[in-house]
């Protein structure tokens, strides 16, 4: 196991989607001395949590300017792509990213390769996002090449990375989380191995909005719609999960699973979607579909 250094517990908060506890202790650790690899480190997490609350115009002021380090100006950049519903725009950040990583003095930075694998994956391009991090020079590197490998379906790569990742610290949070999506993208047969692992960081760090659609989703695999219903129930009673997209859309699935499909609360649910996150790859299909569908229909009614 690795030695927690100052940061261990910020890292922590910030993986488990604890974004305003992982500022709270961002702010108690600024107090304590540390090497400047840290510090540096500690104002990128900083970021990152402003970015998982929403606040991009936050990150976006205090992330411009080519006096800072290339990783904050990549999460400045982040921040632009997740907060534009412009094509133009996320074109241009694009092109920005790849400046950056090409630039001599940064090309090597993993902060910022592994931010760049993030914004690629907002943008659904796996190639791009998986050349940044596929080395696996950290942990998050590691995390990140077990996600990708899972979403093209190479699970064999996927359980090598999580080898990797387990031999660098094997009671890291990132170890347990990617341990679970592993066990949730072999199916039924492995999802109760996930929903225990969330259940029981949930228990040890407190529920988020993340660990409660994970579990949620767990639960969806193992076909306990009822128990995945109340986990959502619970995101958006207590967590904000009413104006976040994978609510939104876990709880549509569910209702569908539990023969709610044809309710008005489904379809406050798509309509929530629809205002809220027009840009989103599910409302996107769901709108493509109904093109689809009018197109078709359209046929037999003249």
């Amino acid at each position: 196991m690795a030695e927690p250094d100052e940061l261990y517990t910020l890292r922590a908060q910030y993986w488990l989607g604890h974004y305003t506890l992982a500022l709270d202790e961002a702010r108690s650790a600024s107090r304590r001395p540390m090497p400047s690899h840290l510090k540096s480190e500690r104002e990128e997490l900083i970021l990152r949590s402003l970015i998982g609350l929403g606040q991009y115009d936050r990150v976006i002021s205090e992330g411009g300017g080519h006096d800072k380090s290339p990783a904050i100006r990549a999460l400045a950049l982040q921040a632009s792509y997740l907060s534009s519903s412009d094509e133009g725009t996320k074109s241009d950040v694009l092109d920005s990213l790849k400046s950056l990583l090409s630039s001599p003095e940064s090309a090597s930075n993993t902060s910022l390769q592994l931010v760049a694998c993030h914004v690629y994956l907002a943008a659904n391009m796996l190639r791009e996002a998986l050349q940044c991090v596929h080395m696996g020079l950290t942990m998050e590197h590691l995390a990140m090449c077990v996600q990708i490998y899972i979403k093209i379906d190479r699970l064999d790569l996927a359980r090598d990375a999580l080898n990797l990742l387990r031999q660098a610290d094997e009671d890291s949070v990132l170890v347990q989380l990617s341990t679970a999506y592993l066990s949730l993208a072999q199916g039924a047969s492995r999802c109760d191995d996930a929903a225990h692992i969330f259940a029981a960081l949930s228990e040890q760090y407190g529920p988020s909005l993340m660990l409660l659609n994970c579990m949620a989703v767990a639960n969806i695999v193992g076909g306990k719609y009822d128990v995945a219903e109340s986990n959502l129930k619970e995101a958006i009673a207590e967590y904000g999960g009413g104006n976040d997209a994978d609510t939104l859309v876990n709880m549509v699935v569910c209702s569908q699973y539990l023969g709610k499909g044809g309710g008005t609360e489904i379809d406050r649910y798509l309509n929530a979607l629809r205002a809220m996150c027009a840009s989103h790859p599910f409302v996107r299909g769901m709108v493509q579909v109904e093109g689809a569908f009018e197109r078709e229909a359209g046929k037999y009614l003249n």
